[in-house]
């Protein structure tokens, strides 16, 4: 779509990527209580990027909420900010009563997030940390798999940017991990220790992490469980942010609304795979999710909706360069 003749270009000296951001923070905050409301809605973006609300007419509505549907995006194509609202856009639309779990894998080339002995820092570069990090701003929950907290001591905060921190969510089936970990021991954001269910105490702590089981056994957590424990806490978006088996835990379920796979032109060789799920004989049984395709600083992005497949290509589609 191409901007409208009165839609208003970003202002003189703004940073567009901070007015989107902020646009985006707008729209996921305005969700709800959008959905309760029942109307459509029409907004424009003010100087700092906020929305603001105007008549369904004015020239400069840039973004639409649409009852049953969520948000619709108005800016035009040459919009600076665009991209990056497009990009978040179906996450802010998630509600109570429409909610979205979203998993995400940072790859190399050939399939790897980490070498063989677990070092995965960094595969992707600094644009696709700040993605993690805009994704735990808009996201209830953010969610990892004891693997990850081992390898990599995240702290699962927004540090890099402006919003809120998650609940923070460790999958630990077996209560290996210890409070020496650095998201055990602060207290910038709550965090959750899941495990199986006849190894949690009552009431019992990790460092600063409440304990709480979980159906299941030492190899595994029941996901659908997770989900439900984080639904009725109040979670609307869960991010799954990692590893591979924590990620393909929820694919393989059919858990995820979206599934973000961001490759960077890196070739590890051999290491620790990306998805990791059962074989199947022939590529007719195979997943084929209709998707977008972001470039973020080096790397690719590509956002694949799991709920719907991807539509037929296009007949005699000529090859381009995108990068």
């Amino acid at each position: 779509m191409s901007q409208s003749a009165g839609q208003a270009p970003p202002p003189p000296h703004a940073d567009p990527q901070a007015q989107a951001w902020q646009a985006v923070l707008d729209a996921a905050r305005l969700a709800e209580p959008l959905a309760a409301a029942a109307a459509p809605g029409a907004f424009a973006l003010g100087p700092q990027g906020t929305l603001d609300a105007v008549p369904a007419q004015h020239p400069d509505v840039a973004l639409l909420w649409i009852p049953e549907r969520g948000w619709a995006l108005r800016l035009g194509d040459g919009d600076p900010r665009r991209p990056l609202i497009e990009l978040y856009l179906p996450i802010c639309s998630a509600t109570r009563a429409h909610r979205v779990t979203v998993g995400h894998l940072g790859q190399s080339l050939d399939g790897f997030i980490a070498t063989h002995t677990g070092d995965s820092q960094f595969v992707t570069g600094h644009e696709n940390i700040l993605h993690l990090h805009r994704m735990r701003a808009l996201s209830d929950a953010v969610i990892v798999g004891a693997g990850t907290v081992a390898a990599d001591d995240p702290r699962l905060t927004t540090r890099h940017v402006p919003g809120p921190n998650p609940l923070r969510v460790v999958l630990d089936p077996g209560r290996r991990l210890t409070d020496t970990y650095g998201l055990f021991r602060d207290t910038s954001a709550r965090t959750l220790y899941l495990c199986a269910k006849h190894l949690a105490g009552h009431d019992e702590r990790i460092g600063t992490a409440l304990v709480e089981g979980v159906e299941g056994d030492e190899s595994g957590l029941d996901v659908a469980r997770v989900l439900d424990l984080l639904w009725d806490r109040g979670c609307t978006r869960i991010f799954v942010e990692g590893g591979g088996v924590t990620v393909s835990a929820f694919l393989e379920a059919d858990l995820l609304d979206r599934l973000q796979v961001a490759i960077a032109s890196l070739i590890i060789g051999s290491g620790r795979p990306a998805i990791r799920l059962p074989a199947q004989p022939v590529l007719g049984d195979c997943r084929r999710p209709r998707y977008r395709v972001f470039r973020m600083g080096g790397d690719v992005l590509f956002d694949c909706e799991l709920r719907a497949s991807a539509e037929a290509p296009l007949a005699g589609a000529p090859v381009a360069r995108i990068i």
